[in-house]
């Protein structure tokens, strides 16, 4: 098996790297099942004797320490690429220039997921509206008649949005998409991306700075709508964006985009599966998918989103998860 060690940096301690290595930049990295599961990959993918390293940052962090970061990355030699979690936007905004090459959903979304590196170019992707829609489309693919609900405005709201409001999409869109958020400025931000999407579904932008103020929303839910815990609560930072008192829409569904953490959310919804025959979901397939796009453009290789192979790296996740 492919040998990796268990490396963890913050912006003021990274080193130069001692042979090929891939990174994941985050707020607590030591603890994703990444650390687990790329090795693994690795060897299935045949990557080569490639290193993994961490870099944690606060929440918001520092502007100086995202340039910081992404300088480090562009020109450290033995460092390929990254993935960027939690950080989306504020890493781009904070850093957009020292990027040579930013890819179109980079520059509409304007985050960058995917951090690689190309025939002398430092580029930015945007890959998370290309895997969260792999991951929603895995839990329901019908949308005519639903509202969509997602709490948290960042990066990961931003692309939902945009894949479920798709033109092309025909009819088979939410009847709208909601969008909560504790702060003001991260709703403003989404309203104007969302403005270039070219689409008549209709976005509800909600300022929410407590718990309550989504148990309203949520209660107030047509049937069979879907709740997404999009903040980062649960993984990030403990606790739920909603309190014990939201009741969940019969026939809906609940989706958790974390997978590991303490899971508020997850266990609220579950305390009202049965009663309101809802679906709950966790966050394992949308890791699956963010981090098998990434590993692709990183290491320019060839991986599958569904079928066989797909499974494979599926199955060799969770037997190491």
């Amino acid at each position: 098996m492919t040998e990796t060690t268990a490396l963890t940096y913050t912006a003021s301690s990274l080193r130069p790297a001692a042979k090929p290595t891939f990174y994941f930049i985050g707020v607590s990295t030591g603890q994703s099942s990444i650390r687990r599961v790329f090795p693994v990959w690795a060897e299935h993918l045949g990557l080569g004797d490639v290193d993994f390293a961490g870099i944690d940052l606060p929440l918001h962090a520092d502007p100086a320490d995202y340039r910081r970061v992404v300088e480090f990355l562009k020109h450290d030699e033995l460092s390929l690429g990254a993935l960027v979690t939690t950080h989306k936007l504020d890493l781009y905004h904070a850093a957009r220039d020292l990027f040579d090459e930013s890819d179109p959903l980079a520059l509409l979304m304007d985050e960058v997921s995917c951090i690689s590196k190309r025939d002398g170019l430092f580029r930015a992707h945007a890959k998370d509206p290309i895997t969260a829609g792999f991951a929603i489309d895995a839990i329901t693919t019908e949308w005519e008649g639903r509202t969509a609900f997602l709490m948290g405005a960042g990066g990961s709201a931003i692309a939902l949005s945009w894949h479920l409001s798709r033109p092309e999409r025909g009819s088979n869109v939410p009847d709208r998409i909601i969008v909560s958020n504790r702060s003001q400025d991260r709703l403003d931000g989404l309203r104007e991306i969302y403005s270039s999407f070219g689409t008549e579904v209709p976005l509800q932008l909600e300022l929410t700075p407590e718990p309550g103020d989504n148990d309203r929303i949520v209660s107030a839910l047509p049937a069979g709508s879907v709740v997404v815990n999009a903040t980062g609560l649960g993984k990030d930072a403990p606790g739920s964006p909603l309190s014990g008192e939201a009741l969940f829409p019969v026939d809906g569904i609940a989706w958790d985009l974390n997978y590991r953490g303490d899971l508020v959310f997850l266990d609220q919804a579950r305390a009202q599966q049965q009663e309101r025959r809802l679906r709950v979901e966790d966050g394992w397939v949308y890791f699956i998918h963010g981090w098998t796009r990434v590993i692709a453009e990183v290491f320019d290789t060839e991986i599958p989103t569904s079928g066989p192979d797909f499974d494979v790296l599926s199955d060799l996740a969770a037997a190491a998860r």
